[in-house]
């Protein structure tokens, strides 16, 4: 599995579920593990004189034999385990959860959109940790958090649509468009979470939160007075740049500890932790792919 990415994938729980458990081994003086003790026979293998277990059983036909071999064998949703498809329904229900809480923000005047946007903003977070840090996944906080993020997403849309008229929609259309584009090239296997990759990764990521924490520090103090602070101008652009690339990278990643969780036979809880992380990564790309927007508009 990727690690150093998402932390949401990289927590114990989810990480511990993805991994094999370790073979047990047999206390002294007893038989290693899968080894019968001496003088008795083997697991699958009946003792001198008794009937095998793959002798026919009594009162059982050729005909029902068959039958009953025939039957198809159990898949990962029978026996309780994570698949591809329990992720793609449940990250569908919180997007759509999502898209509710912006739509609200759409029919309020723009003051209270402004409100909720901030509301959002800061009960998405307090979610976003108490989701990432919970020892098993949450469903109604999971959906919970994305209705807050829709809140968020949505008064900000409104907000940066009032000031440059389109600019949500292009947003909406860029972020479908680079989360797309990622999983065809992963699904083909030309984009691959390197350990190379990696390292890289974690250097930019690093240097992009130190960057956005002190150009926060000085848009609050109002060191800067542009509207995105250091974040204006050809760097602001160069910057942008380098943020979508980073978030579109971390898809790869979380694609990456999604399909090592359905191959290690996840368990199916898990399919709600997948979502709430690629849920939170797509959050991460719209903020940037419609502030790059706005960004460039401010500039024409």
């Amino acid at each position: 599995m990727a690690l150093g990415g998402n932390p949401i994938f990289n927590g114990k729980n989810f990480r511990g579920a993805t991994q094999a458990p370790p073979v047990p081994q047999a206390p002294y003086g007893q038989a290693p593990y899968g080894q019968a003790p001496y003088g008795q026979a083997p697991y699958g293998q009946a003792p001198y004189g008794q009937q095998g277990w793959n002798a026919q059983p009594q009162g059982m036909t050729d005909e029902q034999l068959q039958q009953m071999y025939s039957r198809p064998s159990a898949g990962p949703a029978d026996t309780g385990r994570m698949t591809f498809d329990d992720v793609i329904v449940k990250t569908a229900a919180c997007l759509g959860v999502l898209l509710a809480g912006a739509a609200v923000t759409m029919v309020v005047g723009l003051s209270l959109a402004s409100l909720l946007m901030v509301v959002g903003a800061l009960g998405g977070f307090v979610l976003a940790l108490v989701n990432t840090f919970k020892k098993q996944p949450s469903p109604a906080l999971i959906l919970a958090y994305a209705g807050l993020e829709g809140l968020f997403l949505g008064g900000l849309t409104r907000v940066l649509d009032t000031m440059y008229p389109g600019v949500g929609l292009q947003a909406v259309l860029g972020t479908l468009s680079v989360f797309t584009v990622t999983l065809v090239l992963f699904k083909s296997g030309k984009v691959r979470a390197t350990p190379k990759a990696m390292k890289f990764f974690m250097i930019a990521l690093i240097g992009y939160a130190l960057f956005s924490v002190v150009n926060l520090v000085m848009m609050l103090t109002g060191l800067t007075s542009e509207p995105f602070g250091l974040r204006s101008g050809i760097i602001g652009v160069v910057i942008g740049i380098l943020a979508i690339g980073l978030a579109a990278f971390s898809l790869v990643m979380d694609f990456t500890s999604i399909e090592a969780g359905v191959r290690s036979g996840a368990p199916q809880r898990f399919s709600w932790t997948a979502a709430f992380g690629l849920t939170v990564t797509l959050v991460w790309l719209y903020v940037e792919i419609i502030r790059l927007l706005a960004i460039l508009r401010g500039e024409e």
